[in-house]
């Protein structure tokens, strides 16, 4: 059983910068399909970023280009979201997921927050 832990959120200010981290236990995460998606509070839960094992490519959203990036630390077994310049829209639940067919584990999520 794959457990995906979320850390890294918190209050920042317009332009400010954080970094999320998902640690996984209970097995590798290698050859998972890893994501990041986010919800903000009376929408649906959106893709954000995600790593293609297949072929090694990530994908962003149209939103999120040019200001985030996935990263991973395989001998931690981690990945991370790095997220720069970010903007009042960018205010959600963050959840990282994995799966081999489908987004089957999630972790429970961190607040981003972004405010003046």
């Amino acid at each position: 059983q794959l457990q995906l832990v979320e850390s890294g959120g918190g209050w920042v200010q317009p332009g400010g910068s954080l970094r999320l981290s998902c640690s996984a236990s209970g097995r590798s995460l290698d050859g998972y399909a890893i994501g990041w998606f986010r919800q903000a509070p009376g929408n649906e839960r959106k893709r954000v970023s995600c790593f293609n094992s297949n072929d090694g490519s990530t994908y962003y959203a149209d939103s999120v280009k040019g200001r985030f990036a996935f990263s991973r630390d395989n001998d931690q077994n981690t990945v991370y979201l790095q997220m720069n310049s970010l903007k009042p829209e960018d205010t959600a639940v963050y959840y990282c997921a994995a799966g081999l067919s489908g987004w089957k584990y999630w972790g429970q999520g961190t607040q981003v927050s972004v405010s003046t």
